[in-house]
């Protein structure tokens, strides 16, 4: 199969990208975490507080702050326990248990690991594993690599003015081993999700980030001792309490001349024992070609992207209520987000809370990241649609929220839920319960145009951010919100008339009040 025969059956064509006859083994399943065996490991505190209001930035994070942010950011926070019915006419039930995070991820597979790079004094320098399972950092290489990882970000970042760089990665098992093929589009968006929590977490800890997408990966990957045939890394992002530092210098005049394979000869190479408990591994071919197309291995193929043009969906414009940006302890919020599934109950919404929920998931953008460079862009890459039902005020439509004005811009009139029934592929949430649809676009070539094969999985990342920040919102308003991908692109990007503007729907997300299910949890922290 092509690679663009791939990537259009990842999104238009989800049955083509799973075989017919896929069995999922589910007694061979992996961990949702990496474990390391046999290395030096350096535990952290398991008193995490309970709140992040009222926080006062360090001038010198220590092991405890570092502690507490990747708890937040990645940390296992919950265990939970649920009945399904296995046959209705009989009284038959099976319990399904899982370790839950502050981020949601498809199927609780959590496929991305978290590396980080740490200098600082209470701990050695070097590169370190952040073992989930026993909150603790795992040594994986000691050393100084500012020089190192400073050239594999093509010399765009002050690594010396940072305290510490995180490194988001993908197992590609973790949840190959459930969704075959179709796993490349959901480790993009998880990845995003992750990423997204973690800009939010670093500015309640007052640590300065900046979000690399391009970078040397051979390199990187050398550094953190991964095997590119079950593991890469997708972003790398840097963290200083010094916000004024160049986090972009030299944008498109980097030296072309550092190749990946040069730098990777600077440090001996490293394989460290780990264990993810699947007995049988099967390949994952595609997997494995698209991330090969994916790498950058020289300098020369950093980039960044042009500004993109503004797309006019026309139609009747609603402006929507001023109202302040909301203001609230992020800790609490991560607690209280819940993914309804069939608990969706159908409630009126005012217009005061779809603009907050709204405004806050835009809010995010813009963000530091390489592709914008240091200065930035006002155009989001990605955008939101909705379908609109009982929301007081507002006709019942397909709109697009045009974050510039705050305004929604009516694509398409009328109730749009049994449509919306019709395109999803499994009846795991009912949408006539549910009064806001909203549904995160980007372009349909996937950027590829402008970035390459790489241009995909970045889309699906920020595609991931938007996502993470829409929940939160919705959480902060009282209101519940379930990803989705099981839906048909074809027909929801026909509601919104997106072939005209070049996008298509990536993430559906159905948003409103809920009543909790009947499980059982436990809260991980003291």
């Amino acid at each position: 199969m092509s690679l663009e025969a791939f990537l259009h059956n990842l999104h238009f064509d989800i049955d083509k990208a799973r075989p017919p006859d896929w069995e999922v083994d589910w007694e061979d399943a992996p961990l949702a975490y990496k474990l390391y065996r046999g290395l030096p490991v350096v535990p952290f505190s398991p008193e995490v507080p309970l709140t992040l209001e009222g926080r006062e930035a360090s001038a010198k994070p220590d092991l405890s702050e570092i502690g507490h942010f990747l708890w937040y950011v990645f940390g296992l926070t919950q265990f939970c326990q649920a009945a399904f019915a296995l046959d209705y006419t009989e009284q038959t039930v099976s319990l399904m248990q899982s370790y839950r995070r502050f981020v949601p991820s498809g199927g609780a597979l959590y496929p991305n690991e978290v590396y980080v790079y740490l200098k600082m004094e209470d701990v050695p320098a070097g590169v370190y594993h952040y073992d989930v399972a026993h909150h603790r950092l795992v040594l994986l290489r000691e050393g100084d690599f500012d020089s190192y990882l400073a050239r594999a970000l093509g010399n765009r970042c002050d690594v010396s003015a940072c305290f510490g760089t995180v490194f988001v990665s993908t197992m590609f098992w973790k949840n190959f081993f459930k969704y075959n093929n179709f796993a490349y589009r959901l480790q993009g968006l998880d990845a995003g999700v992750l990423i997204g929590q973690l800009l939010e977490v670093a500015k309640r800890f007052g640590f300065a980030s900046g979000v690399y997408f391009q970078f040397l990966d051979r390199a990187i990957n050398h550094l953190l001792g991964l095997s590119e045939q079950e593991e890469s890394v997708y972003a790398v992002i840097p963290l200083s309490v010094e916000p004024a530092i160049a986090w972009f210098a030299n944008g498109n005049d980097v030296d072309g001349t550092v190749f990946a394979t040069e730098l990777c000869r600077e440090l001996t190479a490293v394989r460290h024992d780990h264990y993810i408990r699947s007995r049988r591994i099967i390949e994952c071919p595609m997997l494995i070609k698209m991330n090969e197309a994916s790498l950058l291995e020289s300098l020369r193929s950093f980039q960044q992207n042009e500004e993109e043009k503004s797309v006019s969906c026309g139609g009747q414009v609603v402006a929507l209520p001023r109202v302040k940006r909301l203001s609230y302890d992020l800790a609490s919020i991560c607690r209280g987000r819940y993914s309804p599934n069939m608990d969706f109950v159908l409630g009126k919404v005012s217009q005061p809370q779809l603009a907050t929920l709204l405004q806050e998931a835009m809010a995010f953008f813009p963000y530091r990241n390489d592709l914008d460079g240091a200065h930035g862009r006002l155009k989001s890459r990605v955008s939101l649609y909705g379908c609109l039902y009982n929301v007081k005020g507002i006709p019942d439509g397909a709109y697009h929220y045009d974050s510039a004005s705050h305004t929604l811009r009516r694509v398409r009139p009328g109730d749009h839920r049994l449509w919306l029934q019709h395109a999803m592929s499994a009846d795991n949430v009912n949408l006539f319960q549910v009064p806001l649809c909203l549904h995160v676009a980007g372009d349909k070539d996937h950027l590829k145009t402008a970035l390459g094969y790489r241009g995909y999985r970045i889309q699906q990342m920020e595609a991931g951010m938007l996502v993470q920040r829409l929940l939160l919102a919705a959480s902060a308003i009282g209101m519940g919100g379930h990803p989705l991908l099981g839906f048909d692109a074809n027909s929801c990007d026909e509601i919104y008339k997106m072939d005209a503007q070049g996008k298509t729907s990536l993430i559906q997300i159905p948003v409103g009040p809920y009543r909790h299910r009947p499980w059982l949890t436990g809260s991980l922290h003291s």
